[in-house]
């Protein structure tokens, strides 16, 4: 076995072993024990956190961070990971316990001199533009492991000018336009609501009350698995040229764009009535490039909405 190939068996070894004796690998990998000190030093320099013990029960064993072992990238493949890594530096908070600056700077220092030259050079020429997130946000990781492992929270969370205590289960997280959010299970409604995760100021495990289920549903298929029992109403808005091109930006589930060949068209689709509120400020924002059709009730909700900002001018 070369000792490439080695090395790399060794690193998968000691992250499943966790404890570990210079006699038990040279015993698995075939070689003397002096040449597994020389492979454990070599680890060690490569980033691998390893701690020895003396003594007749000591050994060595690895730190709570696990290491991967090398992959081997295509120049292409390396320049696109990086741009895709890149593109996170618009937002100020990650759901990982490691910050954006500290993956670019790993993975790029890494790289051989001439890819990392082709990089500076498209740096300028490439970008992947994003709204970018405000302020930081410190309970992504938390969210997310509670979604993983189904645990129930207890958030102090601010709305409208107000905070108030809620018991939640999230589903996920997701950002989108320099935001978090957090879908979740809300025991205070027995219903599903998405929480603004910037708008969360406090969060701490809830043992006192029993997890439900969640294990079925991910970010992927929640509308369609938890809109089945709400009440739902159809949706028609005409768009102009331009409103296409905005509604074509973005990504709304059960809304369905349809387009004309002069470059109009319409949306249509169904709706929960709980969202007439947050569509209604929506379309206002199109201008004279969208009409809504229907339902009954978004229209008149926009009607409100138009004449409470007429209202301030007069």
């Amino acid at each position: 076995m070369s000792k490439a190939k080695r090395l790399n068996e060794m690193i998968m070894m000691v992250n499943r072993k966790k404890r570990f004796t210079v006699r038990e690998l040279a015993e698995e990998f075939g070689v003397s024990k002096r040449t597994i000190l020389r492979d454990l030093q070599e680890l060690s320099e490569m980033g691998v956190p390893l701690y020895s013990e003396v003594g007749p029960n000591g050994g060595y064993q690895i730190l709570n961070e696990r290491v991967l072992p090398p992959i081997a990238f295509s120049e292409d493949e390396a320049v696109s990971i990086f741009f895709a890594i890149h593109a996170l530096r618009h937002y100020l908070s990650l759901p990982f316990d490691i910050e954006y600056e500290s993956i670019v700077k790993k993975f790029y220092l890494n790289l051989s001199g001439d890819i990392r030259d082709t990089i500076d050079r498209m740096q300028d020429r490439v970008d992947f533009q994003s709204i970018h997130q405000q302020e930081k946000i410190p309970f992504l990781k938390q969210l997310l492991d509670a979604a993983i492992q189904q645990d129930v929270l207890k958030i102090s969370y601010e709305t409208k000018g107000k905070t108030s205590s809620r018991t939640i289960q999230p589903i996920g997280i997701y950002a989108k336009e320099g935001k978090w959010y957090c879908p979740s299970y809300c025991f205070f409604r027995e219903d599903y609501r998405v929480f603004r995760c910037d708008r969360i100021q406090s969060i701490e495990r809830d043992e006192t009350i029993t997890p439900i289920d969640l294990s079925h549903i991910t970010l992927k298929n929640r509308f369609s698995i938890l809109n089945q029992k709400k009440e739902r109403m159809e949706i028609y808005v005409e768009l102009t040229k331009q409103g296409v091109e905005t509604f074509q930006s973005v990504n709304w589930p059960n809304l369905f764009l349809r387009k004309r060949i002069d470059g109009s068209g319409y949306i249509e689709g169904v709706i929960e009535k709980h969202d007439i509120h947050f569509l209604s400020t929506y379309f206002i924002s199109y201008g004279e490039h969208a009409m809504i059709k229907k339902p009954f009730e978004l229209i008149e909700r926009t009607k409100e909405l138009i004449n409470k900002v007429l209202n301030q001018y007069n």
